[in-house]
């Protein structure tokens, strides 16, 4: 349970990548400006096993080019196993809006009720050094594939996400969008 409590210090919290966006904006590089919140929900879920050793936690991610914000959020469950940290991706769960679904919003659910992503492939990630890295690739569908691979330290949050439909990349950037602790 320490690795699992040490990873979820270095990834809950408040990040964004202003630093990286300002940099961007000076070189001339078209880069959102970017946002996480990930906030621990076990509290909000009713029922937990009493054995039960994971950590939900509500992901906020907000995103904004040219001036039009998008948000993007997510349910994971982390846990704890021999060969590391296993991050898995839940659905929003049922009556809550999936577009402003945030922990604020998010309203008492039971455990029972949570359905995990048939879609997303857990994230596997090992720690080096004091250096979280790890990530998956989810086959969505026939044609669309997700690449994830994070780096969490103490400094920062490195996140490369990718969606490739026909093995064409309609999402994602070169270099990984940097968060820093707000």
């Amino acid at each position: 349970m320490r690795k699992l409590d040490n990873f979820i210090d270095m990834m809950t919290g408040h990040f964004n990548n202003k630093e990286q966006f300002d940099k961007m904006q000076k070189e001339g590089k078209i880069y959102p400006y970017a946002e996480h919140i990930n906030t621990i929900c076990n509290g909000k879920i009713l029922n937990l096993p009493k054995d039960f050793n994971g950590k939900f936690i509500v992901e906020e991610s907000y995103y904004e080019t040219n001036g039009k914000r998008h948000a993007s959020p997510h349910l994971f469950l982390i846990t704890e196993r021999e060969d590391g940290i296993v991050l898995s991706s839940y659905e929003i769960p049922e009556g809550e809006d999936k577009s402003t679904f945030s922990y604020g919003s998010m309203k008492n659910v039971d455990y029972t009720e949570l359905k995990k992503s048939e879609k997303f492939t857990p994230a596997l990630y090992h720690e080096k050094d004091g250096i979280w890295e790890g990530g998956s690739i989810s086959q969505f569908t026939p044609v669309m594939m997700f690449k994830l691979w994070e780096k969490f330290s103490d400094s920062c949050l490195e996140v490369s996400e990718s969606m490739e439909i026909n093995g064409k990349r309609t999402f994602g950037y070169d270099e990984p969008i940097i968060y820093k602790r707000a």
